[in-house]
């Protein structure tokens, strides 16, 4: 199989994510890191980024202290407004796992926000069975927080009740795990926290499973170059096998 790329070319204004930001003439992207984690898992996936051209905004958020909706109001979206400035350009989001959530959660309370291209890494947009069968431990909601008990698979969770994306959306999931013991509580193919069918979500725009598991699925060379690809172009690249 033949990889892409790490580095794409740089675009045509036709071909581009968005308008540029206003700022330094670059494309802003926002990187939203997952539960239980921080900015640094991301670093690896910025750097690339900005290689590539973009202005990578690698934002922390205290995951674990709050349900996902304060995160999103309290935390993440001043963080993205400052990061942005005062241009109203397309906000681009590259996100880790339960990341994408808070952009999707931010896309329905702030239909006003101008989404650009969205890229999600293991994001559980259908929930995980791992919260559905650990979610009474004290264990797990000492690790994870209030916003870690919404991530259950019922039709009452919180990915379950966001509808559709209105921004274009790409999705990478992976397919191995480091955790066989939570691997047995997923049915079908899965990262070790999220099946690969509930990373899915109608309407995307593309989707795409590689050989990743879900804590270093952004560190993955083929995701990042996959990553970019999307930001770039609205799809991911066809890969020869």
């Amino acid at each position: 199989m033949r990889r892409p790329a790490i580095l794409p070319p740089l675009p045509t204004v036709a071909e581009g994510p968005a308008e540029v930001d206003g700022q330094d003439g670059r494309p802003t992207v926002i990187l939203l890191h997952g539960l239980a984690r921080s900015a640094a898992s991301m670093a690896k996936t910025a750097g690339a980024l900005d290689a590539a051209g973009f202005r990578a905004c690698n934002l922390s958020y205290p995951s674990t202290s709050h349900p996902l909706s304060d995160l999103a109001e309290n935390f993440v979206l001043p963080r993205i407004l400052a990061c942005r400035g005062y241009e109203p350009k397309p906000l681009n989001f590259v996100t880790h796992s339960m990341g994408g959530i808070v952009v999707r959660y931010l896309a329905a309370s702030h239909p006003e926000l101008p989404f650009g291209r969205v890229v999600m890494l293991s994001p559980p947009n259908r929930g995980s069975e791992v919260v559905d069968r650990l979610g009474d431990f004290g264990l797990f909601h000492w690790i994870n927080g209030p916003a870690g008990l919404e991530m259950g698979t019922g039709p009452e969770s919180l990915p379950n009740r966001l509808g559709p994306p209105p921004f274009e959306l790409g999705i990478i999931t992976g397919d191995r795990s480091i955790n066989p013991l939570l691997s047995l509580l997923i049915p079908g193919p899965n990262d070790g926290k999220v099946a690969v069918a509930r990373a899915r979500l109608e309407g995307m725009r593309d989707f795409l499973v590689i050989h990743a598991t879900h804590p270093l699925i952004m560190r993955n060379r083929r995701a990042i170059a996959q990553t970019i690809h999307f930001l770039y172009h609205g799809s991911f690249q066809q890969e020869e096998k």
